[in-house]
């Protein structure tokens, strides 16, 4: 597939992978992006997953034509993209791999039985010259691992963002980029808005007309669009006004509170009300979610003196990746020791900038009138 005249798309599709890094579920796929620049010297940039290795190395022999690779260019090395930098290298023997210092590292990590005599080491402003094209490098530590680099081709524009601008979702699956968009980067890098601020700050002095990801579909059209969206979701500022209620029930009665204050939002006119129960949700969307709009509900039971275990993952989940400068409300249930608001709370206490709602709900096993006065007051607090 030619992205332009020189430059070919050589990366795959995935649509036997069920759950990405092991806990993202991709029920459109994912695709593992690879490009080939044609120009008086071959750049190869990156590999793709191991369960490919045939399908891309076919794939890159078809763009070549018949030329040898001059360089075999390594931007991130995450395995879903690094997999097959040995079987290039037994493929094409006297290819110079283009790479930062912590790549080498870590690709003698990953592939201790393998020499790589031909090195390129690259670092911040490095530039590759393959003839009309040029590589300049841009280190990207942290976005999202250390030995990240981005490159900008200065001939046709085109900046190769690594896991930047990625998404969720095969090629050959046609959906909207913004939601899996967002999934993607607060699940993988959202914990790193620092580093990714300081990406963007870099990309701002460019004269960028195309993005090509190692994760979802090459961006060319309104990149402002795509930029503002990182711009937001690294500053952690909330994206639209919109309530998640994030909840979980044992027996039903904390449902059924939930259930109660989303009807009473909706009646308030809150257009955009997220429901998730957390024991049965995508907790990535839930996640998400919770990033995207500028109200939280927690609702939970108290559990062993704590809350109950999928509140507590999904808490642990906000807190690694920063959440702040949100709203949250807690409603609690507990039997005899409701301790559910308590423990919330402390685990969020390291989060910078929330305010938290002044009506708790508590609930003593089941709904009554004092704890659905508590529910409509909260309804109208977050209204």
């Amino acid at each position: 597939m030619n992205i332009t005249t020189d430059i070919f798309y050589v990366g795959v599709n995935d649509h036997t992978t069920d759950l990405f890094e092991g806990q993202f579920p991709i029920p459109n796929g994912m695709s593992y992006n690879s490009y080939v620049i044609l120009d008086e010297k071959v750049a190869v940039l990156d590999t793709v997953d191991r369960n490919f290795t045939e399908e891309w190395l076919g794939n890159v022999r078809e763009a070549l034509a018949g030329r040898k690779p001059d360089y075999l260019v390594v931007h991130h090395m995450e395995p879903d993209h690094a997999a097959n930098i040995a079987n290039f290298v037994r493929a094409y023997p006297e290819v110079t791999i283009a790479a930062s210092a912590k790549a080498f590292t870590m690709m003698e990590q990953f592939f201790p039985d393998t020499e790589f005599p031909n090195r390129l080491v690259l670092a911040n402003g490095s530039v590759l010259e393959l003839g009309k094209h040029s590589l300049t490098f841009l280190a990207a530590p942290m976005v999202h691992w250390p030995e990240v680099m981005v490159s900008f081709d200065s001939c046709d524009h085109i900046l190769f963002s690594a896991d930047a601008f990625g998404k969720f979702g095969a090629l050959d699956v046609d959906e909207p980029w913004d939601d899996e968009a967002r999934r993607y980067y607060i699940g993988i890098v959202g914990k790193h808005g620092v580093p990714t601020q300081t990406l963007l700050k870099k990309a701002a002095s460019l004269d960028i007309h195309r993005i090509c990801p190692l994760h979802g579909p090459a961006l060319t059209e309104d990149l402002s669009h795509y930029l503002n969206l990182y711009q937001t979701w690294s500053s952690y500022e909330p994206e639209e006004s919109g309530i998640v209620i994030a909840y979980t029930s044992v027996y039903g009665n904390t449902a059924q509170a939930v259930r109660l204050l989303a009807d009473s939002l909706i009646a308030k006119g809150c257009q955009k009300v997220a429901v998730y129960d957390l024991c049965r949700c995508d907790m990535s969307a839930a996640v998400a979610d919770a990033f995207r709009y500028d109200r939280l509900v927690l609702a939970t039971t108290t559990y062993y003196n704590n809350v109950f275990p999928f509140m507590s993952d999904f808490l642990q989940r906000l807190t690694e990746r920063n959440l702040q400068k949100r709203k949250v409300a807690l409603i609690e249930n507990g039997s005899w020791g409701p301790l559910a608001a308590k423990q919330m709370k402390e685990k969020l206490s390291g989060c910078k900038n929330l305010q938290f709602a002044e009506q708790e709900v508590r609930i003593r096993s089941a709904l009554n009138a004092e704890s659905r006065e508590a529910v409509e007051r909260l309804a109208e607090e977050l209204a």
